[in-house]
């Protein structure tokens, strides 16, 4: 095993991975509760039953599909990198695609299981390189960080801190609320645990809030602390009944825009985590990425299985650059981090503890990381700067992921054009700027 994991070409052992993938882990645990609380809109009231997925369900297959993109990535591609349903792809699922364009989540599951198998596609030809270089970098960046204001505000709205008001459209909410208190308690502990460079600490800022919640009662105590493991009967598997039960869903324009977000999101986040964490850990050789064909591959067939199970796209996590930081240097780490999503499932009772206002800190501080691209965008070039600053501020203006990348993807061919520089757009910019066009005409 240390062979195959090359622990003596590392320079790492069994207590690094271990050490490594613990750590990462405790970083990204919050997904296994933010996640089912997002995707099966809990803090949106009065809407109809079948609007609501079944939470227990939900969790089973974010600890699920975590687990196996993990091991997929860890043992095919050998990375200290560990997969999960990422955040603001599951905000898109929740609150653009269920929400707003009324799509059931049946429908939005095989969405998620269509993007999957694209990528896998992509991944196993040629054509990624082709997509990647399609699209400019500094646009890459914009949706990057406008996915993370537009968590932040779900996060703001969460914790009621804002909340809506007939004569600006949004305000300052009543922070004597408790839940709000709680909310702003916890994000004030978990920016102090960042600060410090605390590994875990968006994981230890929940737990601290939650503790606070209980003693004060604004949390309910836990009826156990491990217990029966939840049915995944009502997730399982529907992915697949629209392309049987209802073909005449998915031939729409709406349902492929909402596939190609799923499956630009996950493409340039997995790239951009991978070459993150790769460089971090001293892994890229020659300015290039070895085996990225096998990590692409991994991180897309956690989502077809993720889809499957019943959430949304699975992706790499941006904060596996912890546990390498703790030590963490080969995919032996990224099993380790698997293998602690199953044990997860053992102490589901401990989710009734986490309410939204315990996971509001958490929406906030994921969007501040994520903002971080701004700095990597020219924004001295105006050409670049509009389509690059709508397609940020669109989403969480538009409260849609989509429509940001669809306005910052019109916008980019003209600015481009005007500015004399048509030639440097790549034709499937204007492509997709005709596609984009079609989507308001029609669908808006």
């Amino acid at each position: 095993m240390k062979s195959y994991f090359q622990f003596d070409e590392l320079g790492t052992n069994y207590r690094k991975e271990i050490i490594g993938g613990l750590t990462t882990f405790l970083a990204m645990a919050y997904i296994l509760v933010v996640n089912p609380l997002t995707l099966t809109l809990s803090s949106v009231p009065d809407l109809p039953e079948e609007m609501y997925m079944d939470y227990g369900s939900v969790f089973m297959a974010t600890a699920l599909a975590a687990a196996v993109g993990c091991f997929m990535m860890g043992i095919i591609a050998r990375y200290p990198i560990a997969l999960a349903p990422g955040m603001g792809l599951n905000a898109f699922f929740a609150y653009t695609v269920i929400l707003t364009y009324g799509i059931p989540w049946q429908t939005a599951l095989t969405g998620v299981l269509f993007s999957g198998l694209i990528f896998i596609v992509l991944s196993l030809s040629g054509l990624r390189e082709l997509i990647i270089n399609a699209i400019p970098a500094e646009l890459k960046y914009a949706v990057g960080a406008g996915i993370g204001l537009y968590i932040t505000f779900i996060g703001f709205q969460n914790a009621g801190i804002i909340v809506g008001n007939p004569d600006t459209l949004v305000g300052l909410g009543d922070l004597t609320q408790p839940s709000t208190l709680l909310a702003i308690f916890g994000l004030v502990i978990t920016v102090i645990f960042m600060v410090r460079g605390i590994n875990g600490g968006i994981f230890f800022g929940m737990l601290i809030a939650a503790v606070i919640g209980m003693i004060f009662s604004i949390v309910e105590l836990p009826s156990a602390i491990v217990g029966e493991i939840p049915s995944m009967a009502p997730t399982f598997g529907v992915a697949l009944e629209p392309i049987f039960n209802d073909p005449g869903s998915l031939m729409t324009i709406q349902f492929l825009v909402v596939v190609l977000t799923f499956l630009f999101v996950d493409f340039f986040d997995t790239a951009g985590t991978l070459v993150a964490v790769a460089n971090q850990a001293g892994l890229m050789k020659d300015n290039k990425l070895p085996r990225a064909g096998k990590a692409l591959l991994a991180d897309a067939v956690a989502t077809v299985s993720g889809a499957i199970f019943g959430t949304s796209t699975t992706t790499s996590y941006i904060e596996s650059t912890s546990g390498v930081a703790a030590g963490g240097r080969s995919g032996f780490s990224a099993v380790v981090t698997g293998v602690l999503f199953l044990v997860s499932i053992l102490f589901y009772p401990l989710l009734e503890v986490i309410t939204s206002a315990v996971t509001a800190p958490a929406l906030i501080i994921v969007g501040v990381l994520m903002v971080s691209a701004l700095g990597k965008i020219d924004w001295t070039r105006f050409e670049i700067a509009v389509p690059a600053f709508l397609t940020m501020i669109s989403m969480p203006l538009g409260y849609s992921i989509a429509t940001g990348i669809a306005i910052g993807f019109i916008f980019y061919p003209i600015t481009m054009i005007f500015a004399g520089k048509a030639k440097q757009v790549h034709p499937i910019m204007y492509g997709l700027f005709v596609i984009f066009i079609l989507y308001f005409i029609f669908l808006v």
